[in-house]
């Protein structure tokens, strides 16, 4: 491995703990203007300095981003989808040129193991890792299951470690039972993704319980930035992840810090994006229905 390609690994991965909080603000990609993100940059501004990372798009790094800013950006690579259609039918979406241009420390794609839209996802990322070895940028694969495979480990290790045999650097996925047998098996570093929204203390214990089975990190979205405190989330969060603080520890330290709450009970983001119809949304139920990962 040369040494770009370590010093970008390093951003993202500190050396003083091995373990890392990425904030994931890439949802719009597919979204749109979901709850929280309907302006990306007043969201993004308070948390910055807390992440060892941040995933997004060129489009919002560009418009929404300090560009004096040093913390290391994870940037999404695929798209072309919605979800108003077939989420796996993805394409890279941005060249590994522009990614250099915007001084990247590593690029981000789905793949969708067990989907219709298989292969391609997979030629996708053999093809992002061809390129992003010629320019010592990582690629980070971010793991989804097809309509007929459970979020277990059985299928979550098939996914983890094709991604890792592929050529990934780390791969984001999500934490299920078992979930110490998926690290053990993959060569790579495991994140793993929050998920929908849940309460502040539920997801801490995700992210203690992750940690604890060998993840180096998480890298969270909405469990932060649709928190009713995500400043105070996301500290919560970096104590379990680098303090080895318990979930109980931080969230006592939330709670002092003046804002957990029962999820949608003291703050009530208006939703925003485009509603999806009834039969898109049983159509995509019946063909992916483990969608994205975050």
């Amino acid at each position: 491995m040369d040494w770009g390609m370590n010093n970008r690994l390093a951003r993202i991965i500190p050396n003083e703990t091995g373990r890392t909080v990425m904030l994931a603000v890439d949802h719009g990609y597919f979204l749109g203007p979901t709850g929280g993100l309907e302006r990306p940059g007043e969201t993004v501004a308070p948390l910055l300095p807390h992440a060892d990372s941040l995933m997004l798009t060129r489009g919002v790094l560009r418009q929404c981003v300090d560009p004096t800013s040093r913390v290391p950006v994870v940037l999404r690579v695929s798209g072309g989808t919605s979800i108003l259609s077939e989420l796996s039918n993805e394409e890279i979406t941005v060249s590994m040129e522009d990614a250099a241009r915007l001084n990247v420390s590593a690029v981000a794609l789905s793949i969708f193991v067990g989907s219709e839209n298989e292969r391609r996802t997979l030629a996708n990322l053999a093809s992002l890792v061809d390129q992003g070895e010629q320019y010592g940028i990582p690629v980070l694969a971010v793991t989804a299951v097809g309509k007929d495979m459970a979020r277990d480990a059985r299928y979550l290790g098939l996914c983890c470690r094709i991604a890792a045999e592929l050529g990934a650097r780390i791969v984001k996925t999500y934490y299920c039972e078992g979930f110490q047998d998926i690290v053990e098996s993959c060569p790579v570093p495991i994140v793993i993704a929050g998920g929908k929204k849940i309460e502040e203390r539920a997801a801490l214990e995700l992210a203690y319980n992750a940690v604890s089975c060998g993840a180096v990190g998480v890298d969270m979205g909405r469990n932060i930035f649709q928190s009713a405190d995500p400043v105070g989330m996301i500290r919560a969060v970096r104590q379990v992840v680098h303090e080895n603080k318990t979930a109980d520890e931080a969230f006592e330290f939330l709670k002092e810090s003046g804002s957990a709450v029962p999820q949608m009970a003291k703050r009530k983001r208006q939703k925003t994006g485009v509603r999806v119809p009834q039969k898109i949304r049983e159509r995509r139920r019946r063909s992916v229905s483990a969608g994205r990962v975050r």
